[in-house]
Order: C-alpha cells, then sequence, then structure tokens
C-alpha cells in the first residue's frame, strides 16, 4: 500500500500544465463560495464540514470539460478547499468581539479592514509555516491521511470517466427549493408545543425543517449525530425545564408564557453551563492527542534543524516548497503588522511585542499540530477551536499580568486568538491538500502559491457573508418583535442597561425603531444576530465569554464552573465526545435534533447495506454518492439562505404564502430527502453482493 502510495500518478520529471490562470480562477471562485456556505452552516450548527470533496468534483468536472489536466484539476480543488477553513477561523473569533460587547455595530469599514487583515494575514502565515513542516509529515508512513487520499482517489476516477457532479447539483437543488419553500412560508421551520406537567412544564420541539442539518447529519453518521443530539436533550429536556420550574417556584401560576420561560433560562443559564462544558472538552480531546501532539510538536521543530543541514541539490519537482528564505520573511513581516494592530487596541508596547511572539511561537507550534492531526483523522475532526481557547487563555493571562484591562484588552486578546485560530485552521487543509497533491504529483510550491490567492479571495468575502447573516438575521427577528408588540397594545420598552453602549432607562418603540439595527436586537430582546437563537456561533460565544470573564471578572463563573464538573463527569463515564454534547446543550434542541434525523438516515443506510451484503468498492461508492447529495443539500440550503439574509438586510419584503403554514409538511418533507439520500445511495452501489 505505501510503495503505491510513494508513487506519484504524476512522475516528477513530467511536465503537465498545473498553475493555471483558469485553474486558479475556478478556485478563487468556488473558495468564495465555500467559505460562505462553511460560515453559514457554523454559524447556525457550530460544525463545518471538510471542503476539498466538493471541490474535487466541481474542478474535475469544470476542468474537464475544458480539455484540463488532472494537476489544474487538483489545482483549482486546492485553492477552492481553502475557502472553507477561512470561514472556520472567521466564524470561530469575529462573532466574538460582537458577543463580548465590543463591536456595535458589528459592521464599520474598520472592522472590514482589522476582519479581512486577520483572515489574509493569519492565512498565509498558515501557508509559510506549511512550508516548514511539509516534507517531514508527507513523508511519515505513520500518517494516512484518510482525507487526502480519497481526494486524491476522486480526481483519480475521473480520470476513468467516473463523476459525482450530477449527486452534487441534485442535492445543492433540492437544499435550495426546500429552504425556499420555509422562506416563502409554505411550510413551517419550526414547531413547539407546551407539556404541562404537574405545577410545571416542559417544552418539545420538533426538528428543524433544515436540509442543511439533515446533510450534516448524514455525513457525520448516527453515532456523533447521536451524541450531539444527546446534550439538546440534557439542556432542554432535564436543565431548562428543571431550573425553570425552580426560578419560579413561589409562583408557577404567575408563569404567562412556559415556553417563552424555559427558553429564557436556556438562553441565561444552560449556555453558560453548556460553555464549561466546551471548555473542558476542548482540553480533554486535547489530553486524549498528547502523544500525536507532542510528536507534532518535536518533528516540527526538528525539521529547521533538518533543512539547515541538508544538501544543496535541487529537489525534484514534486518535492519543491516555497524558498524557506521568502517563507520566514512573509511570516516576519504579518508579525510586524500583527504588532500595528495589536497595538493600535492596547496601547501598550512591551504587551504587544510579547504578544505578537506568542502568537508566532503557538502559531507554528500549533499549526504544525494541526498539519499532524490531519494526517491521523483529517480535517473534519481537527480540534481548531480547542487549539484556539488554549492560545487565547494563555494570552489573555500573559496580558493581564502585563496590565491590560477593559474592552482594549478584550479586544486585543480576541486578536491574537483570531490570528493563530485563521493560520492553524489553513495549515491543516493546506497539509491535506499537499499530501492529495503529493499522490498525485503536483508541485508543492505552486500549490502553496495557489492558496494565497484562495486565502485572500475567502478572506474579501468573509466579513460580508457574517454581516449579511448577521444583521439580516437580526432585521427579522426585529421586525416581528415590532409586530407582536403592536399587537398587545405595547408602547414603551425598558431596558436595564446591561450593554454599557446603552443607557439603561425606558425607550419608546418610536425611539427603538431610530435606532441601528443591533440596538433594537438588545432592548427587546429579540434575541437575534451573532449569539442568538438562529446563529449560535457557539465557538465564538465560548471565546467571547473566556476573554471576558479572564478581564472582566465579570462572568457567571459558578455556571461555567458546574458545567466544567459537568464535563469531567462526561470523561469519567468514558462518554466518546464531551465537547459534542456541550455543544449539542448550546444548540437549540431543533437544530441537534434535525443533525439527528440525518444521522438516522444514514443508519438506516448502513443497515441496508449491511442487509444486502454490499461491501468493497460498491459500498465505497454509495457512501460517497451519499456524502455527496449531502453536501449539496448544505451547499444549496446556504446559497439560498445566504440570499434571503441579503434580502431581510436590504429590508426587501418577502412574499409569504401563509401567515402560519403547517409544519407537517415540512416534517413529510425531510423524510422524503432522508429516504431521497438512501435510496440513490444504495442504487450507486448496485445490487449484486459481493
Amino acid at each position: 500500500m505505501e510503495e503505491k502510495r510513494s508513487a506519484p500518478f504524476v512522475p516528477a520529471e513530467i511536465g503537465v500544465r498545473e498553475f493555471t490562470p483558469r485553474a486558479v480562477l475556478l478556485g478563487v471562485v468556488m473558495a468564495a463560495f465555500m467559505g460562505a456556505a462553511n460560515a453559514y452552516l457554523g454559524l447556525k450548527a457550530g460544525m463545518t464540514i471538510a471542503a476539498t470533496y466538493t471541490t474535487a468534483v466541481v474542478g474535475m468536472a469544470v476542468i474537464k470539460a475544458l480539455g484540463g489536466t488532472i494537476l489544474e484539476e487538483n489545482c483549482a480543488r486546492t485553492v477552492g478547499s481553502i475557502g472553507g477553513n477561512i470561514a472556520s477561523g472567521a466564524i470561530f473569533t469575529l462573532p466574538a468581539f460582537f458577543i463580548a460587547g465590543l463591536w456595535l455595530p458589528f459592521y464599520e469599514f474598520k472592522h472590514y479592514l482589522i476582519a479581512t487583515a486577520i483572515l489574509v494575514l493569519g492565512g498565509i502565515l498558515g501557508i509559510m509555516f506549511v512550508t516548514i513542516t511539509r516534507r517531514v509529515l508527507i513523508a511519515d508512513k505513520d500518517l494516512p491521511f484518510p482525507e487526502s487520499i480519497a481526494a486524491a482517489e476522486i480526481h483519480k476516477a475521473g480520470q476513468k470517466g467516473a463523476s459525482g457532479t450530477g449527486h452534487l447539483l441534485a442535492g445543492m437543488g433540492l437544499g435550495a427549493l426546500f429552504t425556499a419553500l420555509t422562506e416563502f412560508k409554505v411550510v413551517a421551520l419550526k414547531w413547539q408545543q407546551v407539556l404541562s406537567v404537574g405545577k410545571g412544564s416542559l417544552l418539545l420541539r420538533g426538528p428543524e425543517t433544515s436540509p442543511a442539518f439533515l446533510g450534516v447529519g448524514y455525513i457525520i453518521g448516527p453515532k456523533l449525530a447521536a451524541i450531539n443530539f444527546s446534550g439538546g436533550i440534557l439542556a432542554w429536556g432535564l436543565l431548562a425545564p428543571a431550573l425553570a420550574f425552580f426560578l419560579n417556584y413561589k409562583d408557577l401560576a404567575g408563569v404567562a408564557d412556559w415556553a417563552a420561560e424555559i427558553t429564557l433560562v436556556w438562553r441565561n443559564y444552560v449556555r453558560y453551563i453548556a460553555i464549561g462544558g466546551m471548555l473542558v472538552g476542548a482540553f480533554y480531546t486535547l489530553f486524549k492527542m498528547r502523544k500525536s501532539l507532542t510528536q507534532g510538536i518535536s518533528r516540527s521543530l526538528s525539521t529547521i534543524t533538518h533543512r539547515t543541514g541538508a544538501a544543496v541539490a535541487l529537489p525534484a519537482r514534486t518535492d519543491r516548497d516555497i524558498d524557506i528564505k521568502w517563507a520566514l520573511a512573509a511570516a516576519g513581516a504579518v508579525a510586524v503588522l500583527v504588532f500595528a494592530i495589536f497595538n493600535g487596541f492596547s496601547q501598550n508596547v512591551p504587551a504587544s511585542l510579547v504578544a505578537v511572539l506568542l502568537m508566532i511561537i503557538l502559531g507554528f507550534v500549533f499549526a504544525a499540530v494541526s498539519g499532524y492531526l490531519v494526517g491521523v483523522i483529517g480535517v473534519s475532526s481537527n480540534p481548531t477551536s480547542g487549539l484556539t481557547v488554549s492560545v487565547l487563555i494563555i494570552v489573555a493571562f500573559v496580558m493581564v499580568l502585563m496590565g491590560l484591562k477593559g474592552g482594549s484588552g478584550i479586544s486585543a486578546v480576541l486578536i491574537v486568538a483570531a490570528f493563530t485560530c485563521v493560520s492553524v485552521s489553513v495549515a491543516g487543509e493546506m497539509m491535506q491538500d499537499l499530501k492529495a497533491g503529493h499522490i498525485l504529483g503536483c508541485t508543492p510550491w505552486r500549490m502553496q502559491l495557489g492558496d494565497i490567492f484562495g486565502v485572500t479571495a475567502g478572506a474579501l468575502v468573509m466579513f460580508f457573508v457574517l454581516t449579511v447573516l448577521h444583521l439580516g438575521n437580526i432585521k427579522q427577528v426585529v421586525a416581528v418583535k415590532f409586530d407582536e408588540l403592536q399587537a398587545a397594545g405595547v408602547t414603551e420598552v425598558a431596558y436595564d442597561g446591561r450593554h454599557q453602549a446603552i443607557p439603561a432607562g425606558t425607550y419608546s418603540l418610536v425611539e427603538i425603531k431610530a435606532m441601528i439595527p443591533e440596538k433594537q436586537n438588545e432592548i427587546l430582546k429579540a434575541n437575534g444576530g451573532f449569539g442568538g437563537e438562529k446563529i449560535a456561533a457557539p465557538q465564538a460565544s465560548l471565546m467571547a465569554v473566556v476573554a471576558k470573564g479572564i478581564f472582566e471578572r465579570k462572568t457567571e463563573w459558578i455556571l461555567i464552573l458546574a458545567g466544567m464538573f459537568m464535563g469531567l463527569a462526561f470523561i469519567l463515564m468514558q462518554v466518546r465526545s464531551p465537547m459534542l454534547i456541550a455543544v449539542g446543550m448550546y444548540l437549540p434542541i431543533d437544530t441537534s435534533f434535525a443533525i439527528f434525523l440525518g444521522g438516522a438516515f444514514k443508519a438506516l443506510l448502513e443497515k441496508r447495506m449491511e442487509a444486502k451484503k454490499i461491501e468493497g468498492e460498491n459500498k465505497d461508492r454509495a457512501i460517497n454518492t451519499g456524502t455527496l447529495l449531502s453536501s449539496g443539500l448544505i451547499a444549496g440550503e446556504a446559497l439560498i439562505g445566504i440570499l434571503f439574509a441579503a434580502l431581510a438586510f436590504a429590508e426587501v419584503e418577502i412574499f409569504q404564502v401563509f401567515k402560519n403554514p403547517s409544519y407537517l409538511p415540512g416534517l413529510v418533507g425531510l423524510a422524503i430527502l432522508g429516504s431521497f439520500l438512501v435510496v440513490r445511495a444504495l442504487s450507486a452501489a448496485g445490487r449484486k453482493a459481493t
């Protein structure tokens, strides 16, 4: 097996078109698109998907149609897939500036410049780190690089005539159509019902009628989907109703709306417990990987000395990276720019120097670790958020010791965390792509240069995507809130002043309508935007809460501490993924329920394949078909979701078929979509038993 892998598909001595304008242009377009899709999914569901399979299929279809080569296909895939990881770095950190109360409004031109600089420079830094570690990790016989091999096999299969573009496009069409039906209110997006039990109540919710969540559950499989859903059951079936009961124990009859009360308790109490669980889960994930982490760190550091003593002979085409001198010079330039940005917030030169030094050291170490872990478990399971929160805590405590405080200190620490998160995320994806390129016979330095284009393309549009999703959702929920208040005859709203930018007091609806949407959302408690019910952004909320807690000492640490003990209990019970349970607690249960439903359909497929004794290549074909269809569902919903968010952002009124649509047709539609995934996958496998 290893001997087969070591021989490139295109030998080093053969010159083949690779880094061409059309391949780069296609990759840039895909980078922007996959970045937007992953941002949409990650903000809503707290998880992203590997973009490399989708970009491999699209790149293969387009480049083949233009008469291109397999190496051009790989170039397009590499440039395109990096956009999905720019999104991961963005959604894990940038919304934290708003959630922490620092960027109000979220969109300002200076915020766009800062965010784009973070994404571009952090991405370039990750690529430069990879140029130092690539040779050692790619040549490591103990690293299987599962997703890299799968991506390379897609390209190889394309040379034999196989193509999955139809499956991807079919999924996109279905996802877009289904999402449009919910946006036009032909079918209901959600369903909930209060169930009275004695003196208290439970809040029951059905799965959100989201094709994207169904696709996510299908991709991650039944086990992980069930673990995620168990967190939702724990939060909404135990903690939220129990806390709501005891908080109102002296006047249970006085609770007018148990649905609103349980939701409020979940938002104000249970989610802090979930953050504590996420914190423990993140560090437990790193602890379980301690051997891999140690090996990754030691090997990355040894690479520098290995290169210093290496022979000067010119390496083969398939083994040429960007020159180490250029890589170090680029890293140095990024460090200077980071210092300027950090010092602009902290106004503390010594602290800025220390912060940049920490960022470079921790960024390099964790980028190497990220590359190593991708070689073991793939990009999809790479614990980027865990690595980032580790950096955030280290830097935050150091900055507190150096005298930083308040909003400027929080901003400065979040900037370092954001730079590190982007560089780590990009480094992991880049290493995966380089391994796939190594198998196919590509030129590393061309792939690294191409990814700079991909990083830049994804970064230039990412802040706009985040802004449209954030403000579009706020305008939607605020409009509904205004309608409810006016229908109830309410003319004034009292505000407690919990946000430092909005004074406490009583505001008339006329005054509130004259404010920016984010202030309207805050005063009306509409729960829209980042950290709200529809755009939960769990990882960014974790970053914001941890940073504020360290600097301001105002966080409800008892709830976070309780969540940490809960996470410890999960570990002692040998729960497979405490982090995933905590994420499930943080999300609305209708989200995790829909993901669980997707996992259930994947389990059905696995049972049917087992019963029909479908194995080997037929089984792989069935799984790949289902994955492509599911990826299409996600991309289709993301595309239409962003479109409707843009319309809401522009205050374009959307035609609604029904004011109160039925939920049942949407539930039936989810069942049909899930059944379609199973049937289409089985059809692709064929009926013959192996």
